[in-house]
């Protein structure tokens, strides 16, 4: 699933090409919207709302779309070939004269009012990318069931909007907790909001949400997806399960010596092995 700093580039890129403009085609393949008349009307903004988008129309309309697992966003210049993906994938159309988006394998796509818009988004928590961010809200929302463990409180929109399962696992990396720890057992809450949002900030306008600081391939992350693989911080390997339950079980990444607390059966703290980095998250 897309994280919040991935929307939000989506929604500078769909900007770019519609804001302002006046849709010369539209089309919504969908069965509820498939005969909406959005042709001419102007674009005039595209927001991220954590993992939302809100394409606002002149008229007071507003397209909700949100991305999920598979969905994604392409934007071409006029004339350009459309190279995302088959046509049957193809869920929207919006096209002005400056380029045309076209919104593939899209699981939500409606069309609302502009003024129904909390009814989308208004369980949402703090964005973290957004203007309304508060991180004392933040917090007092991670906190309101401090028996729930960290990786689920993290990845709950109706506490912070925007973190996805890369950065849940990664902030409880460097928070120095397993994904299963209590919220309520964590030392410093308002720190690890803080960290959140700056990770975020950090990667809004590049791929790869880069977590170390390391642009490198294979080095952008701490644990998160390096299942067997040496802990960039004390060369332990990495460790893997899943929590929640099925179907939306998620997998969850840890080094067993650098975070403490609770982790299924078998997977016991490690030591590293010598030679370790001792680097810092």
């Amino acid at each position: 699933m897309p994280e919040g700093d991935s929307v939000y580039r989506a929604a500078a890129r769909l900007r770019e090409a519609l804001a302002g403009q006046p849709l010369t085609h539209a089309e919504l393949r969908v069965p509820a919207h498939a005969t909406a008349a959005l042709a001419g009307r102007r674009v005039l903004d595209v927001t991220p709302r954590g993992k939302h988008l809100l394409t606002r129309l002149e008229g007071g309309l507003t397209l909700h779309t949100h991305l999920r697992m598979d969905g994604r966003w392409e934007v071409y210049r006029p004339g350009e070939r459309w190279t995302g993906g088959p046509a049957h994938q193809i869920r929207v159309v919006l096209g002005t004269d400056r380029g045309t988006a076209i919104g593939y394998r899209m699981p939500v796509v409606e069309l609302l009012r502009t003024a129904d818009e909390q009814r989308i988004v208004g369980h949402l928590g703090p964005d973290l990318l957004g203007p309304d961010w508060d991180p004392a809200e933040a917090v007092r929302r991670l906190l309101a069931r401090p028996a729930r463990p960290l990786v689920e409180a993290l990845l709950d929109q109706r506490n912070l909007a925007g973190i996805g399962n890369v950065y849940a696992n990664e902030l409880c990396f460097v928070a120095g907790v397993t994904p299963w720890t209590e919220v309520g057992e964590l030392p410093h809450p308002d720190r690890l909001v803080e960290r959140a949002r700056a990770m975020l900030e950090a990667n809004k306008l590049r791929p790869g949400h880069v977590t170390t600081g390391d642009t490198r391939p294979g080095y952008q992350h701490w644990v998160y997806g390096r299942a067997g693989r040496p802990c960039p911080r004390c060369v332990t390997p990495v460790l893997t399960g899943r929590q929640g339950v099925a179907p939306r079980d998620r997998a969850v990444f840890w080094c067993p010596f650098c975070q403490r607390g609770p982790a299924p059966a078998g997977a016991a703290a490690g030591r590293p092995p010598r030679g370790g980095t001792g680097r810092r998250p």
